[in-house]
C-alpha cells in the first residue's frame, strides 16, 4: 500500500466517532504540558540573572525565549506522538474494525509499558533535538533536520508500537528494522504535515490510522 493510499483512508475516516477521543484527549494533554513548560522556563529566563550589565542579561533572556520558542515547536511532533501513545490501541482498533475484520486479535500491552515507551519517547526527542538545536538556526538546513530528525521518531514510535499489536517484542524491533527506510520517509511526511498549523492538530490521529495501514500491508497475510 502506497502512503498516499493510506493516508486517503485515515483522511476519510475521520469522521469515525472512536477517532475522535483519541484527538481530544492527546490534544488537551499537549496544550497543558507545553503551558507547564512555557510557565516554568518562562519563569527561570525572566528571573535569572546571569550578568550585572542590564543590557546583556536583557539580551540572554532574549535568546533564551527565542530557543525555547523554537524547542517548544520542534518538540510539538514527539510531545503529541508521547501522549497519542496512551490511546494508539483506540485508533488501531477503529482501523481494524472497518477495514480489517478478518485481522488476527491485537495483542494487548500493559498500560506501564506504553507509559514508559511515551517516556522514552520524550527523552528521546529532547536529546535528540538538543543536540542539533544550533542548526536549526542556519536557514535552509533547520527545515531538513527537523523532518528527519522528527521523522525519525514518529516512524520508530508509531510502526514499532502498531507491530507490536501483532508481533512479539523481539519480532516487532526486526519488523522494524526491515521497513526502517520506508517507515522513515512515511514519518518525515507525518514532521511536514506537522509543521502546518491547524492541520498539526489532526495529525496524531492521521498518523496512527494511516501507519496503520502501512503495518498492516507490510506484514504477511493481511488484507484488507
Amino acid at each position: 500500500m502506497s502512503l498516499f493510499r493510506a493516508l486517503f483512508l485515515a483522511f476519510a475516516q475521520l469522521g469515525d466517532p472512536r477517532l475522535r477521543g483519541p484527538l481530544v484527549k492527546s490534544l488537551v494533554l499537549t496544550i497543558v504540558s507545553f503551558a507547564a513548560i512555557w510557565i516554568a522556563m518562562g519563569w527561570v529566563v525572566t528571573h535569572t540573572r546571569i550578568f550585572e550589565t542590564l543590557w546583556l542579561d536583557w539580551t540572554i533572556d532574549a535568546l533564551g525565549g527565542l530557543a525555547l520558542a523554537v524547542l517548544s515547536f520542534v518538540l510539538f511532533p514527539a510531545v503529541v506522538v508521547a501522549f497519542v501513545g496512551l490511546f494508539l490501541d483506540e485508533v488501531a482498533d477503529a482501523v481494524q474494525a472497518r477495514h480489517y475484520p478478518n485481522a488476527p486479535p491485537p495483542r494487548k500491552r500493559p498500560l506501564m509499558v506504553e507509559i514508559f515507551s511515551s517516556l522514552q519517547l520524550v527523552a528521546l526527542a529532547i536529546v535528540l533535538n538538543l543536540l542539533v538545536l544550533p542548526l536549526y538556526f542556519v536557514p535552509g538546513l533547520n527545515l531538513a533536520i527537523f523532518l528527519a530528525t522528527n521523522g525519525f521518531l514518529l516512524a520508530r514510535e508509531y510502526v514499532t508500537m502498531l507491530a507490536a499489536r501483532r508481533l512479539d517484542s523481539h519480532e516487532a524491533r526486526r519488523f522494524w528494522k526491515s521497513r526502517r527506510g520506508q517507515a522513515w520517509l512515511v514519518g518525515i511526511s507525518f514532521a511536514a504535515l506537522s509543521a502546518i498549523p491547524v492541520v498539526n492538530l489532526a495529525v496524531p490521529v492521521l498518523a496512527v490510522a494511516a501507519t496503520a495501514h502501512l503495518v498492516e500491508s507490510w506484514l504477511p497475510a493481511s488484507g484488507e
